[in-house]
């Protein structure tokens, strides 16, 4: 007679937590092996990229750990989340588009009478452990249970700034469709999300929802969540296509020339969402920078600034590389100005409709450790694109919730935590 070892199976479970995820096996790994992404046993980007960080590892710990630098990495004061999200979210978009930055990288897309939540991370750690790792910098603007049910959640990679266990499990609840990239499924398995409510896509695939088309296109990144990151979950940015509206989420990637071809394929974008943050030199092929930020939206916008807004994602919220806490948010706001692009800077929580008038206060500037004092022209109130009245900067306070909605933490600075994050993200 055979079977699993209990002690062998106790340590198992031990090592691997259930935040780990799974690994994907059987007929899914069979799927995997034969994408045309898929090769000499991992998923491999479309230009090649160095995932390890690069140079001295001793040089980077200094200036890691290096206190001045260190503070600067947090907000020193208290982040202005928006205060009436659940209240704004109530009335459907007049223009029939509208987008609500969680913070980092999580975005409610309502979309054409249907609503796509991107990467949700209502956790208060990007961790697989509560007493370690990144600590959220600011209190998540809605509880998951005050959000109204959402048609499908999309998710770019299984990195835990992007896929929360918690979350997860609270979303399922919500009867919404799950849409990753392909190999992703593993993890939600385990964590509870039924087969017939996860689609699995390598790039270039689409699958339909609610009248949506959703698409996972390629980006330049990598994957892993456990103690053996086997490069066996893909990762991808994301179009999702309505029938008067289309949006882009860039997930994380570094600079690359597909974004070019992605806009060629299914731009130009009425929206795109771009990271912009947790970039440094000693990751530089994985992430991009605020200018690189920029060069994408255009790319993928065919050139024109004039085409669409840019929502800068991937910052304020966790700390997760050594450059300043505000200066994603400055480096994006220059080279928009530098390039004539139409980029939106909402406080987290605060809903926009890209075509009534774009957020555009420097919120940022009154919390920064280090005061910031140039202004872009502009960059006061709102831009009304479209001659329309547009949304205001409104300063104010919600309290902090978790996954499953409960309230409690002040939301204060001070957030920036011990743990190393290279290049976890």
């Amino acid at each position: 007679m055979t079977g699993s070892h209990p002690t062998r199976s106790r340590l198992t479970a031990a090592l691997r937590p259930a935040a780990f995820g799974a690994d994907p096996a059987g007929e899914r790994m069979e799927r995997i092996r034969r994408s045309p992404n898929f090769a000499n046993g991992v998923f491999v980007n479309p230009v090649g990229a160095r995932t390890a960080p690069s140079g001295s590892m001793l040089k980077f710990a200094s200036t890691y750990f290096r206190k001045e630098e260190r503070v600067r990495r947090a907000p020193a004061g208290t982040v202005p989340v928006h205060p009436t999200t659940v209240a704004d979210l109530a009335t459907p978009p007049a223009s029939g588009l509208r987008l609500t930055w969680m913070g980092h990288s999580s975005v409610l897309v309502e979309i054409d009478g249907r609503r796509v939540l991107f990467d949700p991370v209502w956790g208060q750690r990007c961790s697989p452990f509560s007493m370690v790792g990144p600590k959220r910098l600011h209190p998540v603007p809605v509880a998951l249970r005050e959000l109204a049910p959402v048609d499908a959640v999309v998710i770019s990679h299984d990195h835990y700034d992007h896929l929360d266990m918690p979350t997860i499990r609270a979303l399922v609840r919500s009867h919404a469709m799950f849409v990753v990239p392909l190999g992703v499924g593993a993890h939600l398995e385990r964590w509870g999300v039924p087969a017939d409510r996860m689609t699995e896509l390598d790039w270039r695939e689409s699958t339909e929802v609610a009248g949506l088309t959703l698409t996972a296109t390629p980006a330049r990144h990598f994957c892993g969540r456990g103690l053996r990151n086997t490069q066996h979950t893909l990762w991808a940015s994301w179009v999702v296509a309505g029938p008067e509206h289309r949006v882009y989420h860039s997930g994380d990637t570094g600079y690359f020339p597909g974004f070019a071809e992605i806009g060629a394929a299914y731009g130009p974008f009425d929206a795109t969402m771009v990271q912009i943050g947790a970039y440094s030199d000693y990751w530089p092929d994985i992430h991009m920078t605020p200018e690189e930020g920029m060069r994408a939206h255009l790319d993928l916008q065919g050139g024109d600034p004039a085409k669409g807004i840019m929502l800068p994602i991937h910052w304020g919220t966790f700390n997760l590389a050594p450059h300043p806490w505000e200066e994603p948010a400055e480096g994006t706001v220059s080279a928009a100005g530098e390039a004539g692009a139409n980029v939106a800077v909402p406080r987290p929580g605060q809903p926009f409709e890209p075509g009534r008038g774009l957020p555009l206060e420097p919120w940022w500037r009154a919390v920064a450790a280090r005061p910031v004092a140039k202004t872009p022209a502009g960059a006061e109130g709102a831009a009304e694109p479209t001659g329309l009245t547009g949304t205001s900067g409104t300063t104010g306070l919600s309290g902090t919730t978790g996954a499953s909605g409960a309230t409690g933490g002040s939301g204060v600075a001070g957030g920036a935590d011990p743990a190393m994050p290279i290049p976890q993200s």
